[in-house]
């Protein structure tokens, strides 16, 4: 008798589905990256495989000064006057960590601003525009890219657990601040976006070793339009569980959600090491576990804040912003709201609006430069 061929996923579940997708898609890639004016030879570097740090660091030491002299007011200014330094440390769990700092030359820093880069981000674009515009204010500015961000070691995207995130980032400012160069001076956090729940979870797990946080659009929580509708989100926690660091989930092109200016959203794709695959499912998993606990914890939040977030930003959500500085029992506490703006602030907003959040930001850390150390 002949054998019957049976067809296990003739009717499968919303489950077996999910598992049959993956299976048929076992590499998703984000679509080539193509720009005017460059060669075949960078082109082909551009297509590399980025999951390891090997290939990025490849990618970004060819587009280095490509990226440095794109049409952008972060790079636009002279920057005369500065010591900057990159380096790579193992830390504890042996892992190469890229960081970087930029101190001003002929003077003592007034204080020290730790950088928390976003979740779409590295140490060594857009953020160097930014550190170099604090530097050269007279702040000694750091960096660090995550394991598995930029040009430090790890799977491209892929966040096992934030809390590993928050140790590593610990770790590295507190070398930082026991230099002795350096421990005398106050010290802050500066998160963006995702940065800005590792700031604040760096702060709950430290809470009197800083004398202030500034949060660019924190991510306290993922605004609803950019989560899966709750069935889909739970069919993909549960195949996280199989398939961690597979790339499924859903998302809408970041760039377009964040960046207002429309001539400043094609600049965003020089920021060419940055993750911009489908988000990993673990990844994806852990940024909402961390969302949920934070949003669970606003009144432990105890030391100085600069909140800044637009009033349109469908990234991250501002009304979060907005209790975060209601139940935060910080007894000295800001919050700037921009008509208008969207995500990134300091990187896709028209000029104007871009000068005005970094003069926000330049008043307060002028104002809380003068306090003590923490002790």
């Amino acid at each position: 008798m002949a054998l019957k061929s049976v067809n296990l996923y003739a009717n499968p579940s919303p489950y077996e589905a999910t598992l049959q997708r993956l299976r048929e898609n076992k590499r998703v890639m984000a679509p080539a990256l193509k720009f005017d004016g460059l060669s075949q030879e960078l082109h082909k570097i551009l297509d590399a495989n980025m999951d390891h740090a090997p290939a990025r660091r490849r990618v970004r030491e060819s587009f280095k000064d490509i990226q440095l002299n794109i049409d952008h007011i972060l790079f636009k200014a002279p920057y005369s006057g500065l010591k900057m330094k990159e380096l790579y440390e193992v830390n504890s769990r042996g892992l190469e960590i890229f960081c970087k700092s930029w101190l001003p030359e002929a003077s003592q820093p007034k204080a020290v601003v730790c950088f928390c880069h976003g979740y779409g981000d590295t140490c060594t674009f857009f953020v160097e525009g930014i550190a170099r515009k604090l530097a050269s204010a007279g702040y000694g500015v750091f960096a660090m890219d995550y394991p598995g961000f930029g040009l430090s070691e790890g799977l491209h995207g892929f966040i096992p657990s934030f809390d590993r995130i928050v140790d590593d980032v610990i770790e590295h400012y507190s070398k930082v601040k026991e230099n002795p160069e350096f421990r005398s001076l106050p010290s802050f956090l500066f998160g963006e976006s995702m940065g800005g729940a590792v700031a604040l979870k760096v702060h709950l797990k430290q809470p009197n070793a800083w004398n202030g946080a500034i949060l660019v659009a924190p991510m306290c929580k993922i605004a609803d339009d950019m989560v899966p509708p709750w069935l889909v989100k739970q069919m993909l926690i549960g195949v996280a569980y199989v398939l961690p660091k597979q790339k499924l989930v859903p998302q809408k092109d970041l760039a377009e959600a964040a960046f207002r200016d429309l001539e400043k959203r094609k600049l965003a794709a020089y920021n060419v090491i940055a993750y911009k695959d489908k988000p990993r499912l673990q990844t994806a998993v852990e940024l909402l576990r961390t969302t949920q606990e934070i949003e669970h914890k606003l009144e432990k939040v105890s030391l100085p804040l600069l909140i800044l977030h637009g009033e349109a930003d469908i990234v991250t959500d501002p009304s979060v912003s907005k209790a975060l500085y209601e139940k935060a029992r910080s007894s000295d506490k800001k919050i700037m709201l921009y008509k208008d703006a969207y995500h990134s602030l300091l990187e896709g907003e028209p000029d104007e609006m871009i000068i005005r959040v970094f003069n926000d930001i330049f008043s307060w850390l002028e104002e809380h430069s003068v306090k003590s150390t923490p002790s």
